[in-house]
């Protein structure tokens, strides 16, 4: 193993945490879950800083760092639509995006080139607002109880930011696999 790796192996090890995050709120132990998450997020702050800081970037962190976000937010969103403290709906529209994100992504690659994971402005504000809402009804289960109003908003706004990212990747990604598969005709015309 050398240096550059060290953000890569903090992403596999920001995996491995999704499996006492989701144990934890199944036990219903929220604090510890809630500790867990946190040291996820921590770990994923810390490997974003010592790729950029040191230039230990690499295609497989591309592709890692991401992986080990949506696995926790999915597998948290999962856990907490069973505890029926989510609305099924919402958990259902968050796991609908990310496959179709992914299939997407596995589709450009295989059927038009190589893909690049960019994330959008609405994207970015929709892991965000995940992450903001998976916390706080963590939070609300154990050490601090929000008003019902408050988780409601949240709710709907990640449904929002939700829809509106994964129509803005099928958008976006749609267009360019169209314009690429038409510029490869027209150089065969030409």
């Amino acid at each position: 193993m050398k240096l550059k790796d060290i953000p890569n192996l903090i992403s596999v090890l920001r995996m491995i945490l999704v499996a006492p995050v989701a144990w934890f709120l199944l036990t219903q132990r929220y604090t510890e879950a809630l500790f867990t998450f946190f040291v996820a997020g921590i770990s994923d702050g810390v490997d974003g800083y010592l790729a950029k800081r040191f230039g230990w970037r690499s295609r497989l962190g591309t592709i890692l760092d991401p992986l080990a976000d949506k696995l926790l937010l999915v597998t948290t969103y999962v856990v907490l639509g069973w505890l029926e403290v989510l609305p099924l709906w919402l958990v259902a529209a968050v796991v609908a995006r990310d496959v179709v994100v992914f299939g997407g992504a596995l589709a450009f690659h295989y059927l038009v080139g190589r893909y690049e994971l960019t994330p959008s402005w609405i994207s970015k504000l929709n892991t965000v607002m995940q992450i903001v809402l998976a916390v706080a009804t963590v939070a609300s289960l154990g050490i601090l109880p929000l008003p019902p109003g408050m988780m409601e908003a949240l709710i709907y706004v990640v449904f929002a930011t939700t829809v509106l990212s994964g129509a803005d990747y099928v958008w976006t990604w749609g267009r360019r696999a169209y314009h690429q598969a038409r510029r490869r005709g027209d150089e065969r015309d030409a």
